[in-house]
């Protein structure tokens, strides 16, 4: 689609929403008093900020968030990073799950929690609705897919992604005709017939615009749009996930097409998968551009001064805004907010998600009274393949590592989750400790 038409699409006629997520226990403890939506991203981003940026870069203002988890910290970040003026019509708004004299339940999926919120969506005017989902990391016009569904004449366009065979058995893959209509979809195909069955035939690749060689998949990315009437119809019952149950039934008598998405896109589901994604940011050519301007993505405004570094080796960093580094050693790592850290220490592949705050003279000599150390991290630290969340206290001469150790570990003062050591938030490491 040229940059013209692309500018010309009508954005007026979409209401978008993103889904806010369940309990995120594969991202646990990142999400243990936290919403999945509001996870810190990249130093100084959340990962809501993703789908919420690319909405405002595709002209679509009127954005609904749906959540029921730990949201306090998810309510705090929208209302302190997205404000519209009265007159643009746009606002991104929070919708929680909440009990009502003839409802008591919390949302049970993707679909129940449209459906739960449908009166609200159907006040405003709107002809398409688009679902989002709030942990992926991927950059994409969306005006895009709402003209291709347009042009299509379809019911429901689905978003979709090439994907190599490895990546298929743990996707939701869909199987097109040559007009782009979806004509079946299998949730986690791990039979090899079933696999070969699903194959893009390799002569649609030019067709479709696809670039990569070798055998692909069509894997559903969770990005849905649906026309007005549809969307009342299909949730006129009590099916509860768009990928279980909706989708898979409505392709055999509606027109459900496919979109096929090329970029670079990440499902930010699990411990690994978070640790990864964050640590490519630190490459020189990450595969996910924070830098690219012409579709910035948005924040909250922080006021803070710049990071002050005392003498430390830096090599493949990202340090975020106001922190204090000392004469410390960081390699392949990401500095969140306000992080301070000590002399003598070194972090390689280490992700820290920063502080809420500076903590007082008076807090830090009264923990150091009683023995505690002061939030941040301490002096002659040595600490790979960790995440270390916010407001966390590591003292002096703390050794952590994954090392030699179990995939899976529950401590009084951490977690290992996919083999990285997990600092929970308010996390306490004493002095001298070795994990």
């Amino acid at each position: 689609m040229s940059h013209t038409s692309r500018q010309s699409a009508n954005t007026s006629n979409v209401l978008s929403v993103i889904m806010g997520g369940g309990q995120g226990t594969r991202l646990f403890p990142l999400t243990k008093e936290r919403a999945k939506p509001a996870v810190p991203l990249a130093g100084k981003y959340r990962l809501v900020d993703i789908p919420i940026s690319n909405c405002i870069n595709s002209r679509l203002r009127r954005i609904y968030l749906l959540t029921q988890f730990n949201s306090a910290s998810l309510h705090r970040h929208i209302a302190q990073s997205y404000k519209f003026d009265h007159f643009s019509g746009g606002f991104v708004e929070l919708l929680a799950a909440e009990q009502t004299y003839t409802d008591t339940s919390w949302y049970q999926g993707t679909a129940d929690a449209v459906r739960k919120n449908l009166i609200h969506f159907l006040n405003h005017e709107w002809d398409y609705l688009l679902i989002l989902s709030g942990d992926q990391l991927y950059r994409m016009d969306f005006r895009e897919i709402i003209e291709a569904h347009a042009e299509s004449a379809a019911d429901i366009t689905v978003a979709t992604i090439p994907v190599g065979r490895s990546e298929a058995q743990s996707l939701g893959i869909m199987q097109t005709d040559a007009d782009h209509r979806i004509v079946r979809f299998v949730e986690k195909p791990k039979d090899p017939a079933v696999l070969d069955s699903l194959r893009l035939p390799p002569e649609w690749h030019a067709s479709l615009g696809i670039k990569g060689e070798g055998e692909l998949f069509l894997a559903s990315m969770g990005i849905y749009v649906f026309n007005r009437d549809i969307i009342c119809r299909l949730l006129d019952n009590t099916l509860t996930d768009f990928g279980k149950h909706v989708i898979p039934n409505a392709i055999h008598d509606l027109r459900v097409c496919s979109f096929v998405f090329q970029g670079y896109w990440e499902d930010i589901g699990t411990i690994r998968a978070f640790f990864e994604a964050n640590l490519d940011v630190t490459n020189e050519l990450p595969r996910f551009n924070f830098f690219d301007m012409a579709a910035p993505i948005f924040s909250r405004p922080r006021f803070l001064p710049g990071s002050k570094i005392n003498g430390a080796q830096i090599d493949h960093a990202v340090i975020s805004d106001g922190c204090i580094l000392n004469r410390a050693v960081i390699t392949h790592s990401i500095v969140g907010l306000r992080s301070v850290v000590g002399v003598a220490t070194v972090l390689n592949r280490v992700i820290l998600l920063g502080s809420d705050f500076y903590e007082s003279l008076e807090s830090i000599v009264d923990h150091e009274t009683s023995g505690q150390p002061r939030i941040g991290i301490g002096s002659n630290c040595h600490i790979e393949n960790t995440i270390v969340d916010k407001n966390a206290r590591i003292g002096n001469n703390v050794v952590i590592s994954p090392a030699g150790k179990p995939e899976k570990v529950d401590h009084p003062n951490y977690y290992i989750r996919d083999g990285i050591v997990v600092i929970p938030k308010n996390g306490v490491i004493p002095h001298g400790m070795v994990i």
